[in-house]
């Protein structure tokens, strides 16, 4: 059972590590009292932090946005333009105010050639995008490349953790999954109907 964490002490990247939550794909956390992780390919996690309320969250996306024409059930969990407005309305339901907001983004990987479009690329410059658009200042990014990456982000402070590893099976395996759901989002999917 980890220790819990303590915003007074001095710990490193991989103490906060051993102690954080994990975040999948379509997940958020906002102002845990333990560090927030995890892992990206060409996803990208968003960090975003009010200096003054002392309250944190990082967000975890697949796509910038919600295709379109891919019907009304469509997964929007995933898509980047979902999770921002998520993250950013957990933290002012938590007392943060927009105009404080900091991020730091990373991500947006291209670490396998098959997947197609550069979604790595993409998901990088909507993060981009959306933070300028937003006035939300980006202090710190670590965006392509042919890395996965381990993030891990302290809510209590803003600190924020990156570290690119070089393509292993367990980073291939995320990759060929954020691949595959991807492919899911192109086909309409059919609504059951049960009749009793």
């Amino acid at each position: 059972m980890s220790q819990p964490y303590d915003s007074s002490s001095h710990q490193s990247g991989k103490d906060f590590e051993r102690q954080a939550l994990n975040i999948n794909p379509g997940n958020w956390s906002v102002g845990t009292d333990r560090p927030i992780s995890t892992l990206l390919g060409s996803c990208v996690a968003v960090c975003l932090f009010d200096p003054l309320f002392k309250l944190g969250g990082m967000n975890h996306f697949l796509l910038p946005s919600k295709r379109v024409g891919a019907g009304d059930d469509t997964d929007v969990v995933l898509a980047g333009d979902y999770a921002m407005e998520v993250l950013v309305n957990a933290m002012l339901a938590k007392g943060a105010r927009k105009e404080r907001l900091v991020a730091k983004a990373f991500g947006g990987g291209n670490i396998v050639s098959s997947i197609r479009m550069a979604i790595g690329d993409r998901n990088a410059e909507f993060a981009q995008e959306w933070l300028d658009r937003e006035g939300i200042p980006l202090l710190a990014s670590d965006f392509g490349g042919p890395w996965s990456r381990k993030v891990v982000c302290v809510p209590k402070t803003g600190d924020a953790f990156c570290r690119r590893s070089p393509v292993n099976q367990a980073v291939a395996d995320v990759v060929k999954a954020e691949a595959a759901y991807e492919q899911s989002m192109l086909v309409p999917k059919t609504k059951k109907v049960e009749l009793f």
